[in-house]
């Protein structure tokens, strides 16, 4: 496994260094590959139910509630694994430099990859349970959608799914780790984290090397500790999970308090979208993540004090104003 992460991390590291528009010609690569993959098993699945048990088959509620297995707590640990498919969406943003006319494609690139992603996830998995629908036969949970894969398209599907699987990761691990060194570099040339280091771009390739390098030493360690703790991939997606629903749950607070409370005698009230649904937005993350696993909550909250503790050393003990990224330059 030491090996293999290594070999994966560094790759992705390799294509990121070299700029923005190999990654975006390898992102593009993949999408299609991806694409060509899912559109096979989502024509394979229908014509399976519908050859195997006709429209009472294809159509079920089913798959979005059973009585027999319904279970809340399950229901919120599972929602917070299933958020990981969206977790990314938002790094579009800290792309803006380096696309054209940002104020207008980055906001309708996220809100796009938001909805495909949930229509497709959707589609996918309701199929998955009509071609399978008692989970208890599965002979690994981790590799049951394969096991669907192979039901409807034989081996040739089974083995195209799994290296889309393959793909997808490396798809998400270019992507995230572009997106964390550009968000890094924000921070490191408006003075939130030391400019020297953070902010360095290089000459030709107008990428911030020296966080790229950061990302994918921190990738490698980090994957090769999970796994000694047990399944890396779950552990990682918890984690992850951890720092994005309680950036989530900031931003829903932020937006109740800037618009409710700080606005709330400068424009006219609108209740619903500046009060009711903020807080019901913090409310549903707040859920999810109480629900995380107990190692995602004691390293995310270690990582979490460690944050705190250097805001509070480079403000004096927060006598100081904490300096703010320019969001204006972007």
């Amino acid at each position: 496994f030491p090996v293999a992460a290594l070999l994966v991390a560094g790759f992705i590291t390799v294509l990121n260094l070299r700029g923005i528009r190999t990654s975006a010609r390898a992102n593009k690569v993949l999408l299609i590959s991806m694409c060509v993959v899912i559109g096979a098993f989502l024509y394979l699945a229908v014509h399976f139910l519908f050859h195997t048990g006709g429209w009472s088959s294809l159509f079920s509620t089913q798959p979005f509630y059973d009585p027999n297995t319904f279970n809340g707590h399950q229901i919120w640990m599972a929602t917070s694994f299933a958020a990981l498919t969206y977790i990314g969406f938002d790094g579009i943003t800290t792309l803006s430099e380096d696309v054209e006319n940002p104020k207008r494609n980055v906001l309708l690139a996220t809100v796009l990859v938001c909805f495909l992603t949930g229509i497709f996830s959707g589609v996918e998995v309701y199929l998955g349970q009509r071609v399978w629908p008692n989970w208890h036969t599965f002979a690994n949970l981790e590799t049951a959608f394969m096991d669907v894969c192979r039901r409807v398209g034989g081996m040739p599907l089974f083995q195209a799914m799994g290296a889309i699987l393959v793909l997808a990761a490396l798809g998400s691990g270019l992507t995230g780790g572009l997106g964390a060194a550009r968000l890094l570099f924000g921070m490191g040339r408006d003075g939130v984290l030391p400019r020297r280091f953070f902010a360095h771009l290089h000459r030709e390739t107008n990428t911030p090397t020296y966080n790229i390098l950061l990302i994918g030493l921190i990738a490698y360690v980090g994957a090769v500790s999970l796994n000694y703790i047990g399944n890396a991939y779950e552990h990682a997606a918890e984690l992850l999970n951890f720092g994005a629903f309680l950036a989530f749950m900031g931003v829903n607070l932020s937006t109740f308090w800037h618009f409710s409370i700080v606005l709330r005698g400068n424009n006219r009230r609108r209740i619903l979208g500046d009060a009711i649904l903020p807080l019901v937005g913090f409310a549903f993350c707040a859920l999810i993540w109480w629900n995380l696993n107990i190692v995602a909550k004691t390293v995310g909250g270690i990582w979490f004090a460690i944050g705190l503790t250097y805001i509070a050393v480079s403000t004096r003990g927060f006598r100081l104003k904490p300096k703010m990224i320019d969001f204006g330059e972007s």
